[in-house]
């Protein structure tokens, strides 16, 4: 797909304010680990993760999506009564109805002829929508759009800990270390069309590609073993995860230079961010050296639906982004499901 109208003009970011290190959870897992005699460390040692951060408890994902919208659009220089679609994209949201969009939308004064909902897909949420509004501004149907997300990982990581510790296998060790990685945190992309501003990174296109066939490799939600309405969990196949999706990616990578005529790939990369076996299987897969890529899992984890732009943001903060690189937003969620979008910074 490719785009001849669209900018990408801001994105606005909110961290969560709290900073759990790798080993703080550890601590917590002292049981699991003084059973299956594994050192400390394991943590950062398998996913290159040593901290992440979790918001209050209690925090309302409409009320981060908000924040963060704000910032985008003030940014932007877009008033909220210019913004012709709304879409939240984010995994954790506030009910399963209304739209978690809906309570952004109020609280920026987003109404009237807006087009306000939800989009869910695994980590690539935020993306997706992302090429819903630039479709929309493609097709002239509105000519400024914003995307929110906010995700939470505390509550998920809490229960994960607890069902860790009351079964000490190393078969729950490894469906459960994924979920070990999370962050929090909140985003709020505004798109444009092309002639309303100069300023902004123009959007060219993206390719898209899916392997339903590996929807089982991981999953987020009541027990599957348990009756409806049993306790939310999260196990990853990690490991097959990582085989399939860069598969996947670099099925999807080889078309995307094609399509943009990138012989010698993007300038610059910024990849969902899970961790560095990923980061390190992904770019070996497509041949992009290391030191194109831009990553923040480190100290953020892996934010789901945030990662892509948050990292982006603050990348373009530190100066690691420069006008006219060619740029790819790169993302690979559960499903299996992976898009990549190129940018012209």
């Amino acid at each position: 797909m490719r785009y001849s109208h669209v900018n990408i003009e801001s994105i606005g970011y909110e961290l969560a304010p709290n900073v759990v290190t790798s080993a703080a959870l550890e601590e917590r897992l002292a049981p699991i680990y003084a059973a299956l005699r594994l050192p400390t460390g394991q943590i950062a040692a398998l996913t290159g993760v040593r901290e992440r951060r979790f918001w209050d408890a209690g925090q309302r994902m409409s009320d981060g999506a908000a924040k963060a919208g704000c910032k985008a659009l003030a940014a932007a220089g877009v008033a909220p009564d210019e913004i012709g679609m709304l879409v939240y994209g984010g995994v954790c949201r506030d009910n399963l109805e209304p739209a978690t969009a809906c309570a952004t939308a109020d609280a920026l004064g987003i109404r009237g002829a807006a087009i306000v909902h939800d989009t869910c897909n695994a980590c690539l949420g935020v993306m997706n929508a992302i090429l819903q509004v630039a479709n929309a501004i493609e097709l002239g149907q509105i000519q400024a759009g914003l995307v929110v997300s906010c995700e939470s990982a505390r509550q998920i990581v809490d229960t994960t800990i607890a069902r860790m510790v009351a079964d000490p296998s190393m078969q729950m060790f490894k469906k459960s270390m994924a979920t070990m990685t999370g962050g929090s945190g909140a985003i709020g992309v505004v798109l444009t069309h092309a002639s309303r501003s100069a300023s902004g990174h123009r959007l060219l296109g993206g390719v898209v590609r899916a392997a339903p066939e590996h929807h089982g490799l991981s999953h987020w939600g009541s027990d599957p073993t348990l009756p409806t309405g049993g306790p939310v969990v999260m196990e990853t196949d990690a490991v097959a995860t990582l085989h399939h999706g860069v598969v996947l990616g670099t099925d999807a990578y080889h078309t995307l230079v094609a399509e943009f005529g990138w012989p010698g790939g993007p300038d610059r990369v910024i990849c969902h961010q899970v961790g560095a076996p990923h980061r390190a299987a992904v770019l070996a897969a497509m041949a992009i050296p290391l030191e194109r890529d831009f990553s923040t899992f480190e100290y953020l984890g892996n934010i789901g639906t945030v990662s892509v732009p948050i990292t982006a943001a603050i990348a373009d903060e530190r100066g690691e982004l420069e006008r006219g690189q060619r740029v790819g937003f790169f993302g690979i969620g559960s499903g299996l499901n992976c898009l990549l979008l190129g940018l012209e910074w």
